[in-house]
């Protein structure tokens, strides 16, 4: 459906999903009950209360956006959430929720039940990746390790990554300098001359001066501020009722820098209890499955606490927050909060 206009492609999604809740449950729903305004795919009511969503854009990261969409249909009595790809992930982050929607997996016209998937171990960075983290903290970056990479940030923006030739032995490690892979490689093409301290230091004055620039609007200011955002909590764990947050990885991986994603943190609370941290700018729909997600991974028993500013904190987010079978608590700092970054 990859050529189609958004209006034809919607219409269609809305005939299958149609077709697959009527082949496999026999409702009989009238057709046109399946166009009902849900983004990224197409959702339903039957007569009896319950809502049916196909999702088809990034369905791994839907389910906040399919529970708010339900939500706001009067008389829902359940949720059913119908997925071409990752329902095992999709059906684990369902099984966090009080009252948890059931996800359904599409294999051609049938629906099968979704089974939630463990989350898959962490990836172990190669040693000679770990080698370099030296390299990037003497510039002045700070080391961040998520799902097998090592990266160089500042301010919550990636600045550096660390490749490993795995087809080499000995030293097959080196540091890529740049914003994004397009910018490491033009890096590379402009300056591949410089050794890679230099270069890292370069970007990382370059970085910090545009991050720290007031009342300047530039593509470097918004770009990964939910990371921006989480660089304030772990400087000052005391804002979420932390004694020590250490960075760490959602379980799914971001494709780009541009990918807007929520970011995490864990650590001890002042009761020396375990605490996982979301960090978001912006209304991230997604943030609360996420961030239920993170926390089964690193430690079920943890308190679960969302930061956003306080222009984010949007009633929708707090009901997801509050529909957790573990509810979340929600801390919101001051629209400034850039300004009031204390990290070197």
């Amino acid at each position: 459906m990859g050529g189609l206009g958004p209006e034809r492609r919607s219409a269609l999604l809305g005939v299958k999903l149609a077709s697959l809740v009527r082949g496999h449950f026999e409702l009989g729903p009238p057709p046109e009950a399946a166009a009902s305004g849900f983004s990224g795919g197409a959702g339903m009511v039957t007569p009896d209360g319950r809502a049916w969503v196909l999702v088809d854009d990034e369905p791994a990261r839907a389910l906040g956006i399919a529970l708010a969409w339900a939500d706001r249909r009067p008389g829902t009595t359940e949720l059913h959430v119908l997925v071409e790809h990752h329902g095992g992930a999709l059906a684990r982050r369902a099984s966090q929720f009080a009252v948890p929607p059931t996800v359904w997996s599409v294999r051609g016209r049938t629906l099968r039940r979704a089974v939630p998937e463990p989350v898959a171990a962490a990836a172990v960075p190669d040693d000679r990746a770990l080698a370099l983290v030296g390299v990037l903290e003497a510039a002045g970056a700070t080391v961040v390790i998520e799902h097998g990479r090592v990266t160089g940030e500042v301010l919550g923006l990636e600045i550096a990554q660390v490749q490993v030739d795995p087809l080499r032995d000995g030293d097959g490690a080196r540091i890529e300098v740049g914003v994004g892979r397009h910018d490491r490689e033009a890096f590379a093409m402009l300056h591949g001359d410089l050794p890679a301290d230099a270069a890292l230091a370069r970007v990382v004055a370059t970085v910090r001066a545009q991050r720290r620039a007031a009342g300047v609007d530039h593509p470097l200011l918004r770009l990964a501020a939910e990371r921006w955002l989480r660089d304030r909590v772990v400087a000052e764990p005391a804002l979420v009722g932390a004694t020590a947050l250490r960075r760490m990885a959602g379980t799914v991986p971001r494709r780009s820098v541009k990918d807007a994603m929520p970011a995490f943190a864990a650590g001890i609370d002042t009761r020396g209890a375990p605490v996982v941290v979301g960090c978001s700018v912006g209304i991230d729909l997604d943030l609360v499955p996420a961030a239920a997600d993170a926390r089964l991974a690193h430690d079920l028993r943890a308190t679960l606490v969302l930061v956003m500013a306080e222009r984010d904190a949007h009633p929708v987010t707090r009901a997801l927050a509050a529909a957790l079978a573990r509810p979340a608590r929600i801390v919101t700092v001051a629209g400034d909060w850039r300004e009031n970054l204390s990290v070197p």
